[in-house]
């Protein structure tokens, strides 16, 4: 009860606000013309727009100021007759008029909703048996100039309207005080209606909320288990509220109410529902981002903090909308804030681009989990552990033990070559054999290295391949080719250690050895080729 009290105390304060400044006499500011073009002249009673026009003679009405009302009247007749026809009119608005008000057009020139005519104001249609159009023409007046008044061809149908609503009242049967009693130009009943049947209203919606919640818990503990939703309440405070305004709706149409009442109540629907659809949206998003953090983010807290950011965007963008949709029921245009915050938004967009553009590849690196912490990774002649992901940047550790801070922007373009995700590690040496090894010593050490490989428990036997390559300058190339599984790097190369070793043994029992860059000189007996030095020493041959 207290929440409905601060809610509907807010929102009636807001409402009368508007509701007032609307039921007073409008006299628009003129818009600023150049020097060299005279300024029109200003009526006084505010008749220069349609919403003027509308509202000064309501609040005439009220008065019972009839012989001010006739002057928003454009007719020949005088006076009595049309001081009676302004009451009639009075009488029939403020019974049948919808409560609009603040959707009329406040330009001089009208809405223009027909471009064929200019000077013409629809204002709505009334009537049950013969509907009526309620109009306003635009005329000249020497004294106040261009002036919006209703026309001729609507006050012809008044009267007939006046019988009829006349004769739709005849039957309500109320005590003198509660219909002669005015607040306001209201009779005193339609206040007490409006203010004991809005509590009442809102206790039955409650009432309602607490006998169906048994019902709701259950639903939700089968429906929605991770998120708890509806678990406490049938009806959330949102869903209250908005069930109040479609209720605030249903009052005013089963009420014989007049036109202030109405207004009043239309306003505040309106803005209730506006409040509960707005508050409703948040209140699903952070049941969705509740679900979020519990089934798919546990343990990255950069992941948390940007679907927060995120649900706090989309709040702020909600709380926007609600607040322009306010303002176009209450006719105020929004549209030059919109432009103003476009304007402005793009000199944020420009100044922050690097920024936003960090912030958004950060969350596609999160979301997509292209790197997470702790991935060994490889970017170009960046070697190195991931130890954060933040929004902005990423920070790794290098193998000397270093950090370096990359914006997630040149990660998110970059070629990522991440080593911690592999399943298999390759085995790839080249074993270079002297050129003093026979083929079949060759033989026997390609058969024993593939028969070593072959029968390896962490080695892939399918991607065993021992070759014979090539004659290379100085050795005998032997690829060995094979895949080892193995659950990290230091377990990698402790077992390649092991088998490196073993072709070690198997190179050296085969009566071989390892090449290393060396060359071999040959030099011949030149006494076989040259008469006269047969007795000279031989040199002798000579290998480097």
């Amino acid at each position: 009860m207290r929440l409905w009290m601060r809610v509907l105390g807010g929102c009636l304060v807001v409402v009368l606000l508007f509701s007032a400044t609307g039921s007073s006499q409008v006299s628009p500011q003129a818009q600023s013309q150049a020097p060299a073009q005279p300024e029109p002249p200003k009526d006084a009673l505010g008749r220069s727009t349609p919403r003027g026009a509308v509202l000064g003679f309501l609040s005439a009405g009220r008065k019972a100021d009839y012989q001010l009302a006739r002057q928003y009247l454009d007719t020949t007749l005088r006076d009595p007759a049309a001081e009676q026809l302004a009451q009639q009119l009075f009488v029939v608005l403020n019974a049948r008029l919808p409560a609009r008000l603040t959707q009329l057009s406040d330009e001089p020139e009208g809405s223009r909703s027909n471009p064929l005519v200019t000077d013409q104001e629809r204002i709505a249609t009334i009537g049950d048996t013969s509907p009526v159009e309620i109009l306003l023409v635009r005329v000249e007046r020497e004294a106040s100039g261009r002036i919006w008044l209703f026309s001729k061809p609507t006050l012809a149908r008044i009267p007939e309207l006046y019988d009829e609503v006349v004769a739709s009242q005849t039957g309500i049967a109320l005590p003198r005080f509660l219909t002669n009693t005015r607040i306001g130009g209201v009779p005193l009943f339609e206040w007490l209606a409006i203010f004991t049947g809005l509590p009442l209203l809102y206790f039955f919606i409650s009432l309602l909320n607490r006998l169906l919640t048994p019902l709701a818990r259950a639903i939700s503990q089968r429906v929605f288990r991770d998120s708890g939703f509806l678990a406490s309440n049938a009806f959330p405070a949102p869903v209250r509220l908005l069930l109040f305004a479609l209720a605030m709706r249903w009052l005013r149409s089963a009420l014989p109410l007049s036109l202030l009442p109405r207004q009043i109540l239309s306003n505040l629907a309106a803005l209730l529902t506006i409040v509960a659809v707005a508050w409703l949206v948040i209140r699903i998003t952070e049941e969705i981002e509740r679900v979020w953090l519990r089934r798919v983010i546990t343990s990255n807290a950069v992941a948390i903090s940007l679907l927060r950011v995120g649900r706090r965007c989309v709040d702020v963008l909600v709380i926007f909308i609600a607040l322009f949709a306010t303002l176009r029921h209450f006719g105020i245009d929004p549209t030059p804030a919109l432009a103003g915050l476009g304007v402005g938004g793009i000199a944020v967009a420009l100044a922050a681009q690097k920024t936003l553009e960090n912030v958004i590849a950060g969350a596609s690196l999160i979301f997509d989990q292209a790197v997470r912490v702790g991935d060994s990774l490889k970017m170009g002649e960046v070697v190195g552990t991931v130890d954060h992901i933040g929004l902005r940047s990423t920070r790794i550790r290098t193998l000397d033990r270093t950090v370096i801070s990359i914006p997630n922007s040149q990660i998110a373009n970059a070629s990522l070559e991440t080593l911690s995700v592999r399943d298999k590690f390759w085995f790839h040496p080249i074993v270079t054999l002297r050129y003093e090894t026979t083929a079949d010593q060759l033989r026997t050490i390609i058969d024993a290295i593939h028969r070593l490989l072959v029968s390896h428990d962490s080695v892939s036997r399918e991607s065993v391949r021992v070759r014979f390559i090539r004659m290379g300058a100085f050795s005998l190339d032997v690829e060995v080719f094979a895949y080892v599984f193995a659950t990290d790097w230091s377990q990698f190369l402790e077992i390649q250690e092991g088998l490196l070793f073993s072709i070690t043994d198997i190179v050296n029992r085969a009566g071989a050895s390892i090449a290393f860059p060396s060359q071999t000189m040959y030099v011949e007996d030149a006494t076989r080729q040259l008469p006269g030095v047969a007795d000279l020493p031989v040199s002798g041959r000579f290998k480097a």
